[in-house]
C-alpha cells in the first residue's frame, strides 16, 4: 500500500502535533487528523444538516490550516514533506504550563539496568543520568511546572524497588514531589492498566512495559477531555492516600 503524501501540520499544537493534513496520492483523496468535536453546541449546530454515524466523527481543525487543506485539495502541495513524527518526552514537557504527573505501577522494570545490576552487587547507589534529569525536569519546576511523581509498589517490595527507592534522591533533587504508594493501601481505587504521564490535565501518554518490565517503545496518546476527566480524578485520590518520600521506608 503506497504511502499518504503529507501535507501540512498545525505548529500551534507544539504537545501532540495532531493537527494535520495528509493526501492519498494514488486517489487524491484527503485525509484530516484533527480534535474529536465533543462541544454539544457544536455538534447541534453540525447535526442540524446531517447525522454522524456511529462509524463517523466530526473533526475540528483550526483556521490556521485552510492553506494545507487547499494544497491538499488543489494538489499543489510539495512532495516530499515530513511532519515531526511522534512528540518527544522533551517536547511534551517544554510545551507544559502547569502540571505534569507520572504515575508507576510496576514492581519491576528493566533488570538488566547496569546500574541496577551494580547495586545489587555492591550497594552502589550511583546513577549518571540523574545529571541530565535534573536539567530537563529541574529547568521545568523552575518555570513553574509541578512535577509529581507516584509510585503504586507492593509489598514486601522487590530488589528493583528498593533499588528506585536507593536513588529517589535524584527525582528529589530534580524538583519533583514523590509519593510511594503500598498496593495494599489502593486497592478500592480505580487506576489504569499502564504507567502513565499526564501533561496539564489536557493529554495523556500512556506507555506499555513487556511482562518482564523492559519498555516496548509502544505509547497511546489521548487528548479527548473526556477520557482524561476521569484521569485526573482517579490520580488525585491515589495522590491523596500516597506517602511522601521522605516518610516511606520500603518494607
Amino acid at each position: 500500500m503506497e504511502e499518504l503524501d503529507f501535507v501540512g501540520m498545525d505548529d500551534g499544537s507544539p504537545s501532540n502535533k495532531c493537527i494535520a493534513v495528509f493526501v492519498d496520492p494514488a486517489t487524491g483523496a484527503p485525509y484530516f487528523v484533527g480534535r474529536t468535536v465533543v462541544d454539544q453546541e457544536a455538534l447541534a449546530r453540525l447535526t442540524k444538516h446531517t447525522s454522524i454515524a456511529d462509524d463517523e466523527t466530526a473533526v475540528w481543525l483550526p483556521p490556521e490550516e485552510v492553506p494545507d487543506i487547499l494544497e491538499a485539495l488543489t494538489r499543489t502541495y510539495e512532495k516530499g514533506r515530513e511532519g515531526y513524527g511522534e512528540p518527544t518526552f522533551e517536547a511534551l514537557l517544554d510545551s507544559s504550563v502547569r502540571s505534569v504527573v507520572h504515575l508507576e505501577a510496576r514492581d519491576t522494570y528493566d533488570a538488566t539496568d547496569p546500574a541496577f545490576v551494580k547495586w545489587k552487587e555492591d550497594g552502589d547507589t550511583g546513577y549518571e543520568a540523574w545529571e541530565g534529569w535534573k536539567t530537563l525536569v529541574g529547568g521545568a519546576v523552575g518555570r513553574g511546572v509541578r512535577f509529581r511523581r507516584l509510585r503504586i509498589v507492593s509489598e514486601p517490595v522487590s530488589d528493583y524497588i528498593r533499588w528506585e527507592h536507593a536513588i529517589s534522591y535524584g527525582n528529589v533533587e530534580a524538583g519533583e514531589e514523590l509519593r510511594w504508594l503500598p498496593r495494599h493501601l489502593a486497592f478500592d481505587l480505580p487506576h489504569p492498566v499502564a504507567d502513565f504521564f499526564m501533561y496539564d490535565q489536557r493529554l495523556v501518554a500512556y506507555n506499555f512495559t513487556a511482562g518482564d518490565g523492559t519498555d516496548t517503545g509502544r505509547m497511546e496518546y489521548v487528548t479527548d477531555p473526556r477520557s482524561i476527566l476521569p484521569v485526573v480524578g482517579m490520580f488525585e485520590m491515589l495522590w491523596e492516600r500516597g506517602i511522601p518520600h521522605a516518610d516511606y521506608k520500603p518494607a
